[in-house]
């Protein structure tokens, strides 16, 4: 039985780099991988995009209400008309902004059509707070994995910190995405407390 996998970790800490790693490592053994990501993530448009500047187009974008296991069965049958080849691995950027739906069906994937299932997506939000899709995994997936990364002031980093014009803010929506306004800074629980005055959340 295949499994459904959840490698997570702060901004910054090389979640893109490693999924398109994951592809290459599939590919260069003569396997293929279908590359997903939400829609929601409008960076990079339908490209997966990582901060080192590789950037990959993705197989699909999975819509807000998609049904998962559907468009995935169209995609694997759509690669196998293609190329003659079954899909290896099912690989999903930003998983975090999927529905719990969504995620159940990244389960059903691996587990009911025997499709390991590779998904990477931040656990919480600005404010601490877990994103929907994150929350799911957390919960059903067989695997989990940190990717670690490091705060400005050495320590491990777990909380995103987001910046408006260069300013910490800790209010607003749960999605923005960073661009010329919005920017993320990956933070260790001190520093996050230091800059948000010991609030963990509005």
């Amino acid at each position: 039985m295949a499994k459904l996998y959840f490698r997570y970790g702060a901004m910054n800490s090389g979640k893109s780099t490693a999924l398109l790693q994951a592809a290459y490592n599939y590919e260069e053994r003569g396997q293929r991988v279908l590359l997903a990501k939400p829609v929601i993530d409008t960076r990079g448009d339908a490209s997966i995009v990582s901060r080192l500047g590789m950037v990959r187009e993705a197989d699909f974008v999975i819509g807000a209400d998609e049904h998962l296991r559907s468009r995935f069965a169209d995609e694997r049958d759509q690669l196998q008309l293609r190329t003659g080849q079954d899909a290896a691995c099912l690989l999903v950027d930003e998983a975090q902004f999927l529905t719990v739906e969504q995620v159940d069906d990244l389960l059903r994937i691996a587990v009911l059509d025997d499709v390991p299932v590779l998904a990477y997506g931040i656990r919480t939000d600005f404010q601490t707070r877990a994103f929907e899709g994150s929350g799911r995994l957390l919960e059903v997936a067989h695997s989990l994995e940190e990717l670690k990364t490091i705060c400005r002031c050495g320590r491990k980093a777990i909380f995103n910190g987001r910046k408006i014009n260069g300013e910490f803010v800790f209010s607003g929506d749960q999605v923005a995405i960073d661009g010329d306004d919005v920017t993320y800074e990956s933070l260790c629980a001190s520093c996050y407390l230091q800059e948000s005055n010991g609030v963990l959340e509005p």
